[in-house]
Order: C-alpha cells, then structure tokens, then sequence
C-alpha cells in the first residue's frame, strides 16, 4: 500500500472517532506533534489522547482538498472541525471549523509520525467564552 492510502485510510478512522481503528494505522512508537509543538509518543498514549479529544469534541471531522505524497512523507491540506462539548452538550455556538494542514511518515503501511498545522483561535475563543475545559 502507498503512504498516500494510508494516510486516506487514517483519515477515515478519525472521520469515525474509532480509537482502536485508528490506532491499528499507528506504529507502536507512533509520534504526535500538534500545533503548537507540544508532542505525545506512543500508540497506547495517543489512542488514550485521541478518546479525550473525542469526548471534548465528539463530532470532529477531518477533510482533504490536496494530498502530496514525497517517499514516505505525505502533506495533507485541507479542514477540520466539530462541535466542543461544554457539559455534555452540543451548542451550534460551540461549532468550529479551521482550514488544517498535516505532515505525516508512514512506513511499513503504519503511520509513524502525525503532525498538526492549524489555526486554533476559533477553538480558544469557545473555550474562553464557554469555561470549558478539556478533558483527557
């Protein structure tokens, strides 16, 4: 399989907020970096960080427009957003949407490393107005 197939294929698990699907695409030392630098090592700490955003934002969507793939480098440009979850529920005013880049490694058909660049403003202005607070 192409890393560009995939990252198509990882993309889909995140679209169905499956943590076990996604990370059966992650290499057990499996890397993530979000935008603002901070990473996470680790299948099992990441399918453990992706419930916890699942449940901050359960209705979180990923899309691509344009996908490069350079050896087992892939550059994904596209959106992603959702709806941030203040007491359980789901307020239109708390829907977010970010135009998003990825930068992902693939090798032997898992991805190894995950990279985020987005504009997160419109995630910390929910945030601010709405108290709420993560949950991991």
């Amino acid at each position: 399989m192409r890393p560009t197939e995939t990252i198509l294929q990882f993309l889909d698990r995140i679209n169905q907020r499956d943590v076990n699907k996604l990370a059966e695409l992650m290499s057990e030392d499996h890397r993530f970096v979000d935008s603002l630098g901070q990473t996470v090592q680790g299948r099992d700490k990441m399918r453990a960080g992706w419930q916890g955003y699942f449940t901050f934002c359960p209705d979180y969507w990923v899309s691509h427009e344009e996908i490069f793939e350079d050896g087992n480098r892939v550059a994904v440009f596209g959106s992603a957003g959702g709806t941030i979850a203040v007491s359980g529920n789901l307020l239109p005013e708390n829907k977010w949407r970010a135009n998003t880049a990825w930068l992902a490694v693939v090798e032997n058909g898992l991805v190894k490393e995950w990279r985020v660049y987005a504009d997160n403003k419109p995630v910390y202005d929910i945030l601010a107005r709405s108290k709420a607070v993560p949950q991991a």
